[in-house]
């Protein structure tokens, strides 16, 4: 790599992440795209995250060097991944100064980090606000700029430690481990963005086909096997009972002993099973879906599971013959909607609207006051909800399950 321009490693999980310290899901996407990446060419440095080095075999290596070559190494330790706590570790090791530890502000800081500097921000969970990210970006470029020419201590290692040298790596030898990136045919974060755009545009058969290589590159990332069994079961493809029950097969590689607490893989899965129990009526399909969404509301709190666990009770009334059962459903899915209605309470105000990218919770809100036939409170978050969405597949979605509850609702 060109030494023209300095450079930024950026560290950090990628896709979706729940803190199980917190039950909270963020998109680390949106944080690289938002606030890292920005910031890091805006003060003038090449940025390059992680994922972006993935080739055949080469990322151990390729890894290692940049971490001791990096001018700025960029660590973003929300959610604890373990691979980011790591490199920092490696970073802290190889290298006294120009690293920045960044993180999302819910949760516990790890004891071994707590005496380290660590900017921290707001992430609404599926997208940060612009106001949040903007504020971001500008203090970011700020920190950057002094860091990189006051090469202030900022590990650990040689803060307590100050006899000893940091290891060597000759310009030779980095060259000879990374090459060029530029040249690089593409990245895992190139695959993603490509298939996140083909899923924005509906077109899910193609978007199954790039997070299947992007699962092949990075097997072990759930994110992206998630994504794939998604894709695989909107695309209706070759036929709609077969797009689930592929779906659900590969779904069901990140839970094959039925004991996951990860709110996303809970969630695909009473999603899959949700649709089956639609296209088949079988009801062994809604009674799975009701377990899977159900574990995860009462485990991880989540309110998007929470929706569909008191649908899937309303359907699961509307099909019951005896009537104490029937009442149980009922009496279950209305306490599951207030208790929903509690974990958002903090949109209940105005100023929830200038949480402007975190759409689905809008449309769990409208949902259960609906659910709960209070249809002013229902039209007040829909109208919130489709002020914010822009696709089309994520608009029927939600207008679907309207139709559904709304059906299930005349029935009682």
């Amino acid at each position: 790599m060109s030494r023209k321009q300095k450079l930024c490693f950026v560290i950090m999980g990628f896709g979706k992440k729940t803190d199980l310290s917190t039950g909270k899901t963020l998109d680390l996407d949106k944080t690289y795209k938002n606030i890292i990446k920005p910031a890091a060419e805006k003060a003038g440095l090449q940025c390059v995250r992680a994922d972006e080095i993935q080739d055949s075999g080469l990322i151990d290596k390729s890894m290692y060097a940049l971490l001791m070559h990096a001018d700025l190494v960029v660590a973003d330790i929300s959610t604890y991944n373990p691979n980011a706590i790591y490199e920092l570790g490696v970073r802290h090791a190889v290298r006294p100064y120009s690293t920045i530890i960044i993180k999302e502000q819910d949760g516990v800081i790890p004891f071994d980090l707590s005496h380290n500097r660590i900017f921290h921000y707001a992430h609404l969970g599926d997208d940060i606000g612009v106001d949040e990210a903007e504020r971001c970006k500008a203090d970011l470029v700020d920190m950057i700029e002094p860091i990189l020419k006051n090469k202030t201590i900022d590990s650990p290692l040689y803060d307590y430690i100050q006899d000893i040298e940091p290891p060597k790596l000759t310009q030779k030898e980095y060259k000879r481990i990374i090459g060029d990136l530029s040249k690089r045919e593409e990245s895992i974060f190139a695959i993603s963005e490509r298939a996140t755009h083909f899923m924005e545009e509906s077109n899910f058969v193609e978007a199954c086909k790039l997070w299947e290589k992007a699962e092949n590159i990075v097997p072990n990332e759930t994110y992206f096997t998630q994504q794939r069994a998604l894709a695989k079961y909107k695309s209706k493809e070759p036929t709609e009972i077969s797009s689930l029950t592929d779906a659900l097969q590969i779904i069901e590689k990140l839970d094959p002993d039925d004991e996951t607490n990860d709110p996303e893989t809970l969630g695909l899965t009473g999603a899959i099973y949700k649709r089956m129990w639609h296209v088949t009526e079988d009801p062994e399909y809604l009674k799975r879906a009701i377990d899977y969404y159900g574990k995860g509301f009462k485990i991880r709190r989540d309110y998007y599971n929470g929706e569909n666990y008191a649908l899937c009770l309303n359907i699961a009334a509307s099909i019951e013959g005896d009537e104490e059962e029937k009442t149980f459903y009922k009496i279950s899915a209305k306490k599951a909607r207030q208790e929903i209605i509690e974990l958002l309470d903090y949109l209940s105000d105005e100023g929830g609207k200038s949480l402007a990218e975190n759409k689905w919770p809008y449309a769990t809100l409208a949902n259960c006051y609906f659910g709960l036939s209070d249809n002013d409170n229902g039209l007040k978050y829909e109208e919130i909800f489709l002020g914010l969405v822009s696709v089309d597949w994520e608009k029927e979605t939600y207008f679907e399950c309207k139709k559904m509850l709304i059906n299930l609702l005349k029935d009682k």
